[in-house]
């Protein structure tokens, strides 16, 4: 990662999937935490978007819009 003092490993996302919004409990995230949560979420929308049905994309895009709206 950018500024580390030394070379640091990285983990890779090879699945994407929407987190359950009824698992998370937005009082307990910072906003760090809350931006990581939405920025996942978009790409998760954003990837998998093009290879759903219309019925499934409507529901991928509810799972995904952002907590800040929420």
């Amino acid at each position: 990662p950018k500024g580390a003092e030394r070379d640091l490993l990285e983990f890779e996302t090879l699945t994407l999937a929407p987190i359950d919004r009824a698992l998370i409990d937005t009082a307990l995230l910072d906003a760090e935490e809350t931006a990581w949560l939405d920025a996942y979420h978009a790409r998760v929308r954003k990837d998998l978007s093009p290879l759903l049905d219309a019925k499934t994309k409507a529901w991928l895009k509810s799972a995904t819009a952002p907590l800040k709206s929420a």
